[in-house]
C-alpha cells in the first residue's frame, strides 16, 4: 500500500490529534508508560477519535471495518517500532507507515489491548495477530492474556473468550492489502531483533510447529487464572463452548467432520434469525452474518493443523474440570428452559460432538493411568448436557429456502452442497415461482450431470402433481438450457443416463402439455444444418443435436437417419454428429435392441427407394459401425455394434425362403461392411458371439440355391440373382478367413460346433465345403467327385472321393472345372494334377471335346469372378497345347498372306467361345435358360471377348514409332485382320443367342472403334479397295442383326472407317 493512501486524509489527522490529546493528559508520563487502570482516564481522546473516524464518518460497513483494521494495524505498527528501535535512516525508507508512525507518540501494548476491548475488536485483533510468525505470535497473545488477567473486569473476560473463539475459527480466506502490509511489519520486526545480536546463532530456536500450537496452554492457564471473573451465564456457557470445541479440534477429531447440507443450512437459518432478533437496531448484513456462521460451524467441525504442545489432553480436562466446578459453585451454570441464547445452544451442540469422542475405546487405551480424570470429566458434561434440557429452535422450510436462495444468489462459498438441495428437497418448501427465478439467475451453479439429472426427477415429481403447467415449462425450458451449457463428455454421461431409463430422454417423464413446441425446435435445428451443408460449423451443429437429443433421443436419431439416407452427402456430417454424441450410444445391457438400429429400421429400412439411398445408408452404417470412440476406461468402441446391425439387418434375410429375399443382395453388402469393421480388443472376433456358424451354413445354403438360379421360380419366391452370388463367395471368404483363425485359436472351444457345420453341409452340393476351407484348415479333406479322379492325379493324403450319382462316367472335367472355378489355389492344383498324355492324338481330341461340352454345362451359372478363372485355365490349356482348337477360317474368302502366331492364343479362345455358344444355342440346350440367362450368359461372353480385344491391341503400338514405320504397318495389318475375326465371332454369337443381347452390340461396337483407332495410326496398313471391301464385308454381318436400331448404329459406324 502506497504512503499518500495512509497520509492524504483527514482522517489520521483526527486519529494523530486523539494520540496526541491523551499524550498530553498523561503528562508527566509518556503514553508509552500507561497502565491499564489509567485507561479509563486518559484513553477516551483516542477512543473518541477512532468513534469519530469509524462511526460518526463513515455509513457504509465495508469502509467502516476497513478503518478499524488500518487503525489497529497503525497502532500494533508503531508499537512493533516502538520495541525494535530500528535505525531512522534505514525505516524512512523501506517502512510504508514510517510518516503516520511518526506522527504518533510513543505507545505500549496496554494503549492496544484497551483501545481493541474498548472498541470491540476482537476479530480485527485476531485476524493481525494471524499474520505473525507462530514464535512471535505466542508471544503477542501471552502478553494480551496477561494483561487481561491482572485487575480482571467481566470487559476483559469477554475479550479473552472472544479473542480465543475467532482464534478458533483461523484466517479469512485470502489476505486482503491490509493483512500483506501488516505481515510484512511482522517482518521486518522479526529481522531487525534478531540481526544486531552476535548471540543470534547460538539462541535457542524453537520448534515453529510446536510453538504454534502453544497458543492452546496459553489460553487454557488464562482460563484458570480468570475462572473467578465469569460473573453470568452467558459468559460460563461462552468459555465453556471455547474449551468443548479447543478439546474435540485439538485432541479428538482426526479429520473434518461431516456435517450435511440441511443440517449446516438449519444451524445458519438459525443463527441469522437469532442475531435479527438481537441486532434489529444495529446494521444487519444478512450476507456477512451467513459467512460468520459458516465459519462457526467450520471452526468447530474441523481438526486442527498441528496438535497442541506444552498441554496436555489430560491438564485441558483437568482445567475444564477445574472451572466447571467453580461455576456450579457460583451458581452460574442454571441453563434458561425456553428461549435459549445463541451460546447456549452452541455450548449443547458443542456437548453433542464432544461426549460420543469420549466414549471411544481407543481414547481409554491412550490415557492409561489417568481414566478416573476421563471418567469425571464424562460424567460432569453427560450431567451439564442433561441441565441444557431446553428445546434448539428449528427454522421453518422457508426460512431455510430463503437463506439458500440468498447464499445461491451471492454464490458464497463453503455449501457446495446446496444445489443439490435446492433442486430436489427445497423445491418444496418454498414459492413456486420464487424457485424457478431464483434457479434462473444462477443456472451457472446448476451445470453438473448429477444435478441436472437431480432437477429432471424434480420436474417429474412436479409434472405428477397439480403444479402449473406453464411453470413446469419453464423449468423444462431452464433445464435444457442447463444441459446446453454442459461440456461435451457431460453432455454424453447425461445423455447415456438418460437413455438407460427412457429411449425418449427428458420427454420420456413429461406429459405433452409440457412439451409443446417440440417438434418446432427439432425441425429448426435440422433445417439449419440442411442449410448450412458442407459449410457447417461442427461443434455447432453438435450442441444444437445434442439440445434436441437430451429432450427426445428417439425421435433426434429418427430424424438424423431419415437425413442421413435421403438428403445427398448428408450421411458424412450426420455421422460425424452422432460420433461426437457418443452418449446417444446406448448400451447393450439396457434394452435388447441399439436405438439406432431401431430408429434405421422404423424410418428408412423399408423406403429405401434407389440405390444412392442404399449407397447411403451403407456409408452411413459402416461410419457408426467403426470404433470411433473412446469409452470410459479408455476402450475404443463403436456407436452401432457391428452385432447389433447383424442382428437386425442380416440375419432375418438370410434364410433361403425369406419372403425379403430381395433385400438379399443389399443385406449381403452390409455384411460385408460389418465383417470389414476392426475388432480393437484382444478377445475373440465379435462375429463369435453371433452364432457364426449357423450363419455360415445359411449363407452355404444360400449360395447352394444359386444352382437354381435359371429354374423356374417357386410362386412367392424370388431367384438369387448372379450378383448376390458374386457377393455371397465374397462374404463367404471373408467370414470363413475370420472363423478359420479363431478356430484355430481356440480348437477345443470350437470343436463341436465345427463337426456339427460340417455334418450339416452334406445336405448341401459338394462344392460348400470347399468355399469353407479356411474355416476347417486341416481338420477334414477335400472331398471329391469319384469322377474327378479319373482325370487329376490327387493325393489321397489330402483328397477323398465321393460317390454321387449325378457325377456318372464322363463327367470328371465337368468336376474338373467346378474346382477350378472355386479359388485361385484349387485352380492352380487342378492345372498341375491333370493327367493327360499329349504322346496320344484321340487322348487329347477326347479331352478337347469334353472340355467344351464341360464349359458349355458350367458357363451360364458362373459369376464374373469365376468365369475369370475358368478363362484363365483355357487360356493355359491352350498354351501347353492340352488344349485342341484349329482355327477355321469361317469368314474369310482368300487366304491373307499374313503371320498370325503373334495372335493365335487369342484367336483359337475366342473359336473356342464361339464353338461353345454353338453347342449352347444348338436345339438341344436352347431351353435350358430364361431370358435373364442368356442375358447373364451374354454378358459373361462378352467380358471374355473385351479380354480378348484388350491382349490383341497391346501388341501393336496406336503410335507409329519412326524407327520402323514399315514393319509397324506390316504388323498392323494382322492386327486388322484378328479384329475383322473377333467382330464376326462376336455378332455371330449376338444373332444365335435368343433375344440378341444388347451388351454383344456394344462389344462389337468397341472393336470397330479399335479398328478405327489402328486404321488412324497406321493409315497404309489398309488400301482403299481394301477399305471399301471391309466395310461392306462388316455390313454383311451386321445385316444379320433382328433390332434395326443395331444395325443402323454398327452401319453409321462402319461408314465411318
Amino acid at each position: 500500500m502506497e504512503q499518500e493512501s495512509w497520509l492524504s486524509c483527514e482522517k489520521t489527522a483526527v486519529l494523530q490529534g486523539g494520540f496526541l490529546l491523551a499524550n498530553q493528559i498523561c503528562q508527566p508520563e509518556p503514553l508509552s508508560s500507561l497502565r491499564k487502570e489509567d485507561w479509563d482516564r486518559i484513553g477516551s481522546p483516542i477512543v473518541k477519535a477512532v468513534n469519530e473516524i469509524c462511526v460518526h464518518s463513515l455509513r457504509d460497513s465495508k469502509d467502516r471495518l476497513h478503518w478499524r483494521k488500518k487503525i489497529l494495524c497503525i497502532v500494533w505498527s508503531k508499537i512493533l517500532e516502538v520495541n525494535n528501535k530500528e535505525d531512522i535512516d534505514i525505516r524512512w525508507k523501506e517502512d510504508p507507515l514510517f510518516a503516520v508512525q511518526n506522527s504518533l507518540p510513543d505507545i505500549n501494548h496496554i494503549v492496544l489491548f484497551e483501545l481493541v476491548k474498548s472498541m470491540s475488536f476482537p476479530t480485527i485483533y485476531v485476524e493481525l495477530l494471524l499474520c505473525f510468525q507462530p514464535v512471535e505470535r505466542c508471544k503477542e497473545l501471552k502478553l494480551l492474556v496477561d494483561h487481561v488477567t491482572s485487575s480482571s473486569t467481566e470487559a476483559d473476560v469477554k475479550l479473552l473468550l472472544e479473542v480465543w473463539w475467532e482464534l478458533l475459527k483461523g484466517k479469512r480466506g485470502c489476505l486482503d492489502a491490509l493483512d500483506r502490509l501488516f505481515t510484512a511489519q511482522c517482518s521486518r520486526s522479526m529481522t531487525s531483533t534478531t540481526e544486531p545480536s552476535p548471540l543470534a546463532s547460538k539462541r535457542f530456536k524453537p520448534d515453529p510447529e510446536s510453538t504454534s500450537t502453544c497458543m492452546v496452554n496459553i489460553l487454557f492457564e488464562g482460563l484458570r487464572k480468570i475462572k473467578e471473573h465469569l460473573t453470568s451465564s452467558e459468559l460460563c456457557n461462552f468459555a465453556l463452548s471455547n474449551c468443548m470445541d479447543t478439546l474435540y479440534t485439538n485432541y479428538l477429531l482426526s479429520s473434518v467432520a461431516d456435517l450435511s447440507i440441511e443440517v449446516q443450512l438449519q444451524n445458519i437459518s438459525r443463527i441469522v434469525s437469532l442475531k435479527k432478533r438481537d441486532e434489529v437496531n444495529d446494521g444487519f448484513d444478512l450476507i456477512e452474518v451467513i459467512l460468520e456462521a459458516r465459519r462457526d460451524l467450520a471452526a468447530a467441525l474441523t481438526p486442527a493443523e498441528t496438535k497442541p504442545y506444552g498441554m496436555t489432553f489430560i491438564q485441558a480436562m483437568q482445567v475444564t474440570l477445574e472451572s466447571i466446578c467453580s461455576w456450579e459453585v457460583m451458581g452460574l451454570l442454571k441453563m434458561p428452559s425456553n428461549d435459549p441464547s445463541v451460546t447456549a445452544i452452541r455450548l449443547k451442540d458443542s456437548l453433542g460432538r464432544v461426549l460420543p469422542s469420549l466414549e471411544q475405546p481407543s481414547l481409554a487405551k491412550d490415557l492409561v493411568g489417568n481414566g478416573q480424570t476421563l471418567n469425571n470429566l464424562r460424567v460432569t458434561l453427560k450431567g451439564l448436557l442433561a441441565s441444557l434440557s431446553f428445546t434448539v429452535p428449528e427454522c421453518s422450510a422457508a426460512e431455510v429456502a430463503n437463506i439458500s436462495m440468498t447464499i445461491l444468489d451471492h454464490h458464497l462459498e463453503g455449501f457446495e452442497g446446496l444445489p443439490g438441495l435446492f433442486a430436489s428437497k427445497l423445491s418444496q418448501n418454498v414459492n413456486e415461482a420464487e424457485w424457478i427465478q431464483c434457479l434462473e439467475r444462477n443456472v451457472c451453479m446448476f451445470q453438473t450431470k448429477d444435478l441436472l439429472m437431480t432437477l429432471i426427477s424434480t420436474l417429474t415429481a412436479k409434472c405428477q402433481s397439480d403444479a402449473d403447467v406453464q411453470s413446469c415449462r419453464k423449468l423444462k425450458d431452464i433445464i435444457v438450457d442447463i444441459f446446453s451449457h454442459l461440456s461435451l463428455p457431460d453432455k454424453n454421461a447425461t445423455l447415456s443416463e438418460l437413455l438407460s431409463i427412457s429411449r425418449k430422454g427428458l420427454h420420456g417423464f413429461l406429459p405433452s402439455s409440457v412439451t409443446i413446441g417440440f417438434s418446432e425446435e427439432l425441425n429448426m435445428a435440422f433445417n439449419s444444418i440442411i442449410q448450412s451443408g458442407a459449410n457447417s460449423n461442427l461443434d455447432a451443429a453438435v450442441s444444437a443435436v445434442a439440445r434436441v437429443a437430451f429432450q427426445n433421443p428417439e425421435a433426434t436419431l429418427r430424424r438424423c437417419c431419415h437425413m442421413a439416407v435421403v438428403n445427398l452427402g448428408a450421411h458424412t456430417l450426420i455421422a460425424e454428429i452422432l460420433l461426437q454424441l457418443s452418449g446417444l450410444a446406448s448400451s447393450s445391457g439396457v434394452h435388447n435392441y441399439n436405438l439406432l438400429c431401431r430408429c434405421l429400421q422404423d424410418t428408412v429400412w423399408s423406403k429405401l427407394s434407389s440405390l444412392q439411398e442404399e449407397n447411403q445408408f451403407l456409408q452411413f452404417l459402416t461410419e457408426m459401425m467403426k470404433c470411433n470412440i473412446t469409452g470410459s476406461m479408455g476402450e475404443k468402441r463403436s456407436f452401432l455394434p457391428p452385432e447389433k446391425a447383424l442382428h437386425v439387418f442380416v440375419q432375418p434375410y438370410l434364410l433361403p425362403v425369406s419372403p425379403s429375399s430381395t433385400k438379399l443382395e443389399f443385406c449381403l453388402r452390409l455384411l460385408q461392411c460389418a465383417l470389414s469393421q476392426e475388432t480393437m480388443s484382444d478377445s475373440a472376433h465379435w462375429i463369435m458371439s453371433c452364432s457364426p456358424f449357423p450363419l455360415l451354413y445359411c449363407l452355404a445354403q444360400l449360395l447352394n440355391e444359386c444352382n437354381r438360379s435359371w429354374d423356374q421360380p417357386v410362386e412367392g419366391e424370388t431367384p438369387i440373382s448372379m450378383e448376390s452370388k458374386d457377393l455371397l463367395l465374397s462374404v463367404l471368404h471373408t467370414l470363413g478367413i475370420i472363423v478359420g483363425k479363431e478356430v484355430a485359436h481356440a480348437p477345443d472351444v470350437w470343436s463341436r460346433a465345427l463337426s456339427w457345420l460340417y455334418s450339416k453341409l452334406e445336405e448341401l452340393d459338394w462344392t460348400m465345403r470347399f468355399y469353407l476351407k479356411d474355416v476347417w484348415g486341416k481338420h477334414f479333406k477335400y472331398e471329391v467327385p469319384s469322377s474327378l479322379l479319373s482325370v487329376c492325379d490327387l493325393p489321397e493324403q489330402e483328397w477323398s472321393s465321393l460317390d454321387l450319382p449325378q457325377y456318372g462316367q464322363g463327367t470328371g472335367l465337368v468336376a474338373f472345372l467346378e474346382c477350378c472355378a472355386l479359388s485361385d489355389c484349387v485352380h492352380e492344383t487342378m492345372l498341375e494334377s491333370l493327367s493327360l498324355n499329349l504322346l496320344k492324338p484321340d487322348d487329347l481330341n477326347m479331352f478337347s471335346k469334353g472340355l467344351l461340352v464341360a464349359v458349355c454345362q458350367l458357363l451360364p451359372w458362373c459369376t464374373s469372378r469365376e468365369w475369370e478363372r475358368l478363362l484363365k485355365v483355357l487360356q493355359e490349356l491352350l498354351q501347353s497345347s492340352k488344349l485342341y482348337v484349329p482355327f477355321s477360317l469361317e469368314y474369310v474368302d482368300f487366304l491373307p498372306l499374313l503371320d498370325l502366331r503373334s495372335f493365335a492364343g487369342e484367336m483359337r479362345l475366342s473359336v473356342f467361345l464361339l464353338r461353345v455358344f454353338q453347342l449352347l444355342c444348338s436345339s438341344s440346350c436352347s431351353d435350358w435358360l430364361p431370358p435373364q440367362g442368356w442375358v447373364h450368359t451374354g454378358r459373361l461372353y462378352a467380358n471374355a471377348m473385351r479380354g480378348i480385344i484388350s491382349s490383341v491391341t497391346e501388341k501393336i503400338p496406336l503410335q507409329s514409332t519412326a524407327a520402323s514405320p514399315k514393319s509397324s504397318g506390316a504388323y498392323s495389318q494382322e492386327v486388322l485382320f484378328v479384329m475383322t475375326q473377333l467382330f464376326c465371332h462376336v455378332l455371330h454369337v449376338q444373332v444365335m443367342i435368343p433375344g440378341q443381347p444388347e451388351v454383344l452390340f456394344l462389344c462389337a461396337l468397341e472393336i470397330l472403334t479399335h479398328y478405327e483407332a489402328v486404321l488412324s495410326a497406321y493409315p497404309d496398313s489398309c488400301t482403299a479397295l481394301q477399305g471399301l471391301d471391309t466395310r461392306h464385308f462388316f455390313t454383311t454381318i451386321a445385316d444379320n442383326l433382328q433390332c434395326a436400331d443395331m444395325k443402323a448404329v454398327l452401319h453409321q459406324k462402319i461408314a465411318q472407317l
